[in-house]
């Protein structure tokens, strides 16, 4: 036994790490001499490097045993190992030291990393953002910082987080002291918001609003950007106290709004594509970055285009004239019919007032007809103007889609490019005659047209309708007025009073058999019972209270 490695027997305490010598390699063991009595051996796989293990080597060993039931010396290489790692670990997290290890593997909650001593790396403490898929960071060599330590249990936990922060505030500091407005900075794209992107510069985020991306007009971020692509951007704000960075993309390149109104005066003829489609107008791209608007009030002389997209499609290329350009607020306004003269401008030629035309009936609102004349020129009848004597709740009623008409015509309103026309204007009002028909006192026979709450009309042979007051039925007193008329049945009745001026025929039922007294008394009385009727058409706008087209029948039968 060498004399330099013989030492006081009563040194050797098992737990501790000495020093020995490797004195005979086998093929699955490594036998070492650590001076003391006997020898003591180390499987072969507790080293890191078996092949390159030669005899005369010095290896620090844990003496576990001084003497087995063999009398040999029980030895680790592995646990000296552990056990120096674990010592090395204690001093780092003492002194706030990093520590670097390779990451072992993917567990729940985090990831498992070999430091010289297994050590646990929650999810949440990898880095800033959380990585999308932890198991690619499986064989790769990190730095952590130790955040927790458990000498008893030999637990260890890892912080990588606070590595990373602390590194890219040491980035942002040395960025923001050197970056100035209008420096070109390259960055990659962190994230995608509606409203703009972070560009990650070094060691801090950047905002790239979507309205520094292009001179041009874009819905979305998604469109130009990608998450994970470089990029170089204008430097706009900084604001060093707050630590944010405004950028820019589409500063790096000339605004082509800066002389828009030369290039595209009014009237100027340009060709672009159709970008988007909405409900009010379409876009067209004319050059990168610059779009003009079609309103849909442009689309065409004519035709009642109520969206673009039934006459316009994203892609389209089309032809289109400059109304205006407007370089402060970046819009350009184009018209596709002002490339063609305007058919109103000569319409009273074509259509004068008073002239009778031939249309036919296309659509129904409410109120009126629309009907179709030449060349897509539009007419409206309203519903006021289908008959002299008859009330239309509703066109339809009288008119028929497709049917052919003739009408008269009666305004022509440019401003909303519509020609109004009427029907009944096609013959003569009988109420300007009606003295030579109808005199008070002239018993007259019709039929019920219309049965309200307050009486009933009737229909007299030219087809002007009279009023029964519910108080002109009969002497006895009616409650119901449909319980004595039915819409259909034929009567006879005194008529009582003519108004030419309001339009209104009174009739009286009871009257029938009346003197020329009792017929003064009770013109006299329905003047005053039927007072709030001013005129027939308030009387018709009464019975449309209680019945309407289209509804369910309230209070008439």
């Amino acid at each position: 036994m060498a004399e330099w490695f013989l030492r006081d027997l009563p040194n050797f305490k098992e737990g501790t790490i000495v020093k020995g010598r490797v004195i005979e390699k086998r093929p699955h063991e490594v036998v070492i001499d650590i001076g003391y009595k006997s020898e003591g051996s180390v499987p072969i796989t507790e080293f890191e490097d078996p092949e390159a293990i030669q005899v005369g080597d010095e290896v620090e060993v844990l003496l576990e045993q001084l003497e087995d039931e063999h009398g040999m010396v029980v030895l680790s290489r592995q646990k000296a190992a552990q056990k120096q790692n674990w010592e090395k670990v204690v001093q780092a997290y003492r002194e706030g030291l990093p520590v670097t290890g390779r990451v072992r593997q993917l567990v729940k909650g985090g990831l498992m990393v070999d430091i010289g001593v297994d050590a646990f790396l929650p999810a949440s403490q990898v880095d800033v953002v959380a990585p999308r898929n932890l198991k690619d960071l499986e064989g790769t060599v990190i730095t952590c910082k130790i955040v927790k330590l458990n000498e008893e249990r030999k637990n260890v936990v890892l912080s990588r987080r606070e590595i990373v922060e602390a590194e890219r505030a040491e980035k942002r500091a040395r960025f923001l002291a050197s970056v100035q407005k209008g420096d070109l900075v390259r960055g990659v794209v962190k994230n995608i918001t509606d409203f703009g992107a972070f560009i990650e510069l070094d060691g801090i985020d950047g905002l790239l609003h979507i309205t520094d991306m292009s001179w041009g007009r874009i819905s979305h971020p998604s469109e130009l950007l990608k998450i994970g692509q470089e990029v170089e951007v204008v430097v706009l704000e900084i604001d060093r106290e707050k630590e944010r960075v405004s950028l820019g993309l589409k500063q790096k390149a000339e605004n082509p709004w800066e002389r828009i109104t030369e290039k595209y005066p009014p009237g100027t003829v340009v060709k672009g594509k159709v970008t988007t489609l909405l409900p009010y107008g379409a876009f067209v791209e004319l050059e990168p970055g610059v779009e003009g608007l079609l309103h849909v009030s442009e689309l065409s002389w004519t035709k009642r285009i109520s969206k673009p997209s039934e006459v316009l499609s994203v892609g389209q290329e089309v032809e289109a004239k400059v109304l205006d350009a407007n370089k402060e607020e970046q819009k350009i306004s184009l018209s596709l019919r002002a490339l063609e003269p305007n058919p109103w401008e000569r319409i009273a030629e074509r259509f004068p007032i008073g002239s009778v035309v031939n249309a036919k009936v296309r659509s129904f609102t409410a109120y009126g007809a629309y009907v179709d004349l030449a060349e897509e020129i539009e007419g409206f009848i309203h519903v006021n103007d289908l008959d002299w004597t008859r009330k239309i709740n509703h066109p339809s009623e009288v008119l028929k889609k497709g049917e052919e008409v003739q009408a008269k015509v009666l305004d022509i309103d440019k401003a909303n490019q519509r020609i109004l026309l009427g029907i009944k204007q096609l013959s003569e009002d009988p109420w300007k005659t009606i003295e030579s028909r109808y005199q008070v006192g002239d018993v007259v026979t019709g039929k019920v047209t219309k049965v309200a709450s307050f009486g009933a009309f009737v229909q007299l042979d030219d087809g002007i309708d009279g009023l029964v007051h519910i108080s002109q039925i009969s002497n006895e007193k009616v409650t119901k007025v449909k319980d004595v008329l039915k819409v259909g049945q034929e009567v006879k009745a005194r008529i009582i009073k003519i108004d030419k001026e309001e339009r209104r025929i009174g009739l009286s039922i009871k009257a029938l058999d009346y003197s020329p007294e009792q017929l003064e008394k009770e013109r006299v009385e329905l003047v005053r019972s039927g007072e709030e009727l001013t005129s027939m058409e308030e009387a018709f706008s009464r019975l449309e209270e209680d019945y309407r087209p289209g509804q369910s029948k309230k209070k008439a039968t």
